[in-house]
């Protein structure tokens, strides 16, 4: 099942998960269905699940480094986390998520892909600073970026990058953020587009290095 993928996101879609496709597939299927019915997207998303969604949060695993450990905040419906778990193997992901019923169908989902790669933690992201060791953190729709880099920088513990998908205001939300990612240790802040050979639109990505 492809679901309304066309011929441009279908060949995206083998180029960003190869031989994983098939589970691609399956969590789309997951996203229009019981994710759905469960409050987790919209029902005039279905359409654009693939472009929209699934698509625009896998292409920046290229920005993941190798075997990375993997913090996203605010999982929701598993984008981007479990886009980029199914994209990237070789990195560990943990996603962090406060509500119930979305937990439970994060990890309802996960068992059903058999991802082995994905755990699964409930609760805010400032609960889970210091309970893992991550190397990049992840971020969709969850905050603007001022508020966003408060969640997120301190789980790096000193090191590491944030990686927050945005929209076109990116620009605008790093000037309004500098001063309070540069408290939090943000050495490095810059917007990138990534999946430009790949997708219609691309990806819009604030990253913020982080050193001590």
């Amino acid at each position: 099942m492809t679901l309304d993928i066309g011929i441009k996101e279908l060949e995206a879609a083998r180029r960003i998960f190869g031989d994983r496709l098939p589970l691609a597939e399956r969590f789309v299927e997951h996203l229009a269905t019981s994710g759905i019915d469960r409050g987790l997207l919209g029902p005039r998303e279905v359409p654009r699940l693939w472009d929209r969604h699934v698509l625009n949060c896998a292409v920046i695993a290229e920005l993941i480094p190798e075997k990375a450990r993997v913090a996203d905040v605010g999982s929701g419906a598993g984008l981007p986390g479990l886009a980029l778990a199914i994209a990237r193997p070789d990195a560990m992901f943990v996603l962090i998520e406060p509500l119930e019923r979305r937990v439970n169908w994060l990890k309802e989902v996960t068992d059903d892909l058999g991802l082995e790669n994905v755990e699964i933690f409930r609760g805010r992201a400032e609960q889970a600073v210091g309970k893992f060791q991550v190397d990049v953190v992840t971020a969709r729709a969850v905050s603007a970026l001022s508020g966003l880099a408060a969640l997120t920088i301190p789980l790096l513990k000193g090191s590491g990058e944030v990686l927050a998908i945005k929209g076109r205001s990116a620009g605008e939300e790093v000037t309004k953020a500098a001063k309070i990612i540069r408290r939090l240790g943000g050495v490095a802040t810059s917007v990138e587009t990534v999946g430009g050979a790949l997708l219609e639109e691309p990806t819009t990505v604030v990253r913020i290095v982080v050193a001590r």
